[in-house]
């Protein structure tokens, strides 16, 4: 398994993370659920209506749209992995997914207004490099010729894993266009890797970074986990040198979860859950302070850039408003008024059908499953998506798309932070600092100053995981506690 960027984030189900969203964790962690997009894809149902693509589009801005395809393929599952994937397939399979994604690259695209134009675009999945070279060839005439992306001149962000890494398939990739090629090691460490249930050698690891720096890529990035079975401080920060060997310009570093439906799933527990917490929480300081130290700053609890590193033009999440196009059956795509997708499953054999049904359909016309987006939480989700990041959200671009403020609306939450600490100092009024004031919560996003901009403390940022979670809506929860994992 591997990760991408913000829009593969958002696009991908659950795309980008290692740990789909528990509402109601068993005990008060700080791991509660990794909140890459709002609302989590276990909240959607199945659109009765099934309304035409057409009209959903019908309206909406297209002049800066974001692009995601999603390829649904791996050559082995990770033991952490609840990713929308299949282990390989079986002969003729990803020539008919890919019929598929071009039929509904032309239903999607008939849907779009004739000005829509695309800012930025990223394969992700599963694995696209999983694909071959001449089938990644065709992955892009998808998007250029299909969808009218250029991908020469809008950054493009692809997944890998080592194993796929080939020098064929890196050449049609960086002859494309791809800007940032994000490579899923999580660790330098053999013995951690097996015992994450990722079969792969440093060695193999080390080859396939070489084989990345020689294609050229402006931006690597390199996805480490902490919190693996036997991984010590000691052993974690060997695995950080051995990934700043290379000087990614990125680095994410993620929590281990371990999810119903998983590898680790069916192994049994070495340490407490509030053991495990613990030990997370001090890994996870090593490694930021590591790399802060290295000469990285912190975008978010889990990335961090390389302070002058040449940036591949996308944020960490696909912006707070709307415009996301996602094509694949492992995709999801946002408008102002509905988030929408196909059925979604981690288990092998329903992922399976849910493929067999996507590579079978004729037309792709119309949304089958999604969330009708209200204003409460389109507010909701401006507020996770930019508080979850290290700059935190403006009031100013708060005010002017919702005509009130973060305090107003959501007064009981920012409160609850500040008394866990988790709220900058002058949270609300443009200044930064460490942990909040007594009375921050009331004060927090009542600035009236156009830089004023509502921030996490370090510590709320460590506790990211348990931030996203307590901004749910009510609605949201009730409906991810009735979604029946499959």
């Amino acid at each position: 398994m591997t990760t991408a960027p913000a829009t593969a984030t958002a696009a991908a189900e659950p795309g980008y993370g290692y740990g789909a969203a528990a509402p109601e964790p068993s005990h008060d962690s700080p791991y509660q659920s990794y909140v890459y997009a709002y609302p989590h894809k276990t909240a959607y149902r199945a659109l009765p209506d099934r309304p035409p693509l057409r009209e959903l589009w019908a309206g909406e801005p297209q002049h800066a749209l974001s692009l995601y395809l999603h390829i649904p393929f791996c050559e082995v599952r990770c033991g952490f992995c609840n990713l929308f994937t299949r282990i390989g397939g079986p002969d003729g399979l990803t020539t008919a997914y890919l019929d598929a994604l071009d039929r509904q690259a032309g239903a999607v695209r008939e849907a779009l207004g004739e000005g829509a134009r695309f800012a930025l675009a990223a394969f992700g999945g599963g694995t696209p490099t999983y694909l071959s070279a001449a089938e990644l060839e065709r992955l892009c005439d998808i998007a250029e010729h299909r969808m009218g992306a250029d991908l020469r001149a809008i950054p493009l962000s692809v997944e890998a894993s080592p194993a796929t890494a080939t020098a064929d398939r890196l050449a049609v990739l960086a002859e494309r266009g791809t800007t940032r090629l994000s490579l899923g090691v999580q660790s330098f460490v053999d013995t951690e890797a097996r015992s994450a249930v990722r079969p792969q050698k440093r060695a193999e690891v080390e080859a396939a970074l070489g084989r990345i720096r020689d294609a050229g890529f402006p931006v690597l990035n390199i996805d480490l986990i902490y919190g693996i079975d036997g991984q010590t401080e000691a052993s974690w920060l060997r695995s950080l040198d051995a990934a700043l060997a290379w000087q990614p310009e990125e680095l994410y570093l993620y929590p281990l979860y371990v999810r119903p439906l998983t590898g680790l799933a069916r192994r049994g527990e070495a340490e407490s859950p509030a053991q495990w917490d613990a030990r997370r929480l001090a890994l996870y300081r090593a490694g930021r302070d590591h790399l802060l130290g290295h000469g990285y700053e912190q975008v978010s609890m889990r990335m961090f850039r390389r302070v002058a590193a040449p940036q591949a033009g996308v944020s960490e999440y696909a912006c707070q408003t709307d415009g996301m196009v996602g094509l694949g059956c492992g995709a999801r795509s946002y408008t102002s008024r509905l988030h929408y997708s196909f059925d979604y499953a981690v288990d092998a054999t329903e992922v399976r059908r849910i493929i067999d049904e996507y590579v079978a359909t004729p037309a792709f016309d119309r949304a089958l499953v999604g969330r009708v987006m209200t204003r409460p939480e389109a507010r909701r989700r401006h507020l996770v998506q930019s508080l979850l990041q290290a700059e935190g959200l403006a009031l100013a671009e708060y005010r002017d798309r919702f005509g009130s403020t973060p305090a107003e609306d959501f007064p009981a939450e920012l409160a609850a932070f500040t008394a866990r600490g988790w709220l900058a100092d002058g949270a609300g009024d443009g200044h930064d600092g460490g942990t909040a004031g007594h009375d921050a919560g009331h004060d927090a996003g009542r600035g009236t100053d156009r830089g004023a901009r509502l921030r996490l403390s370090p510590e709320g940022l460590a506790h990211s995981d348990a931030v996203g979670p307590m901004l749910f809506s009510p609605e949201v929860r009730t409906l991810m506690a009735k979604y029946e994992a499959k």
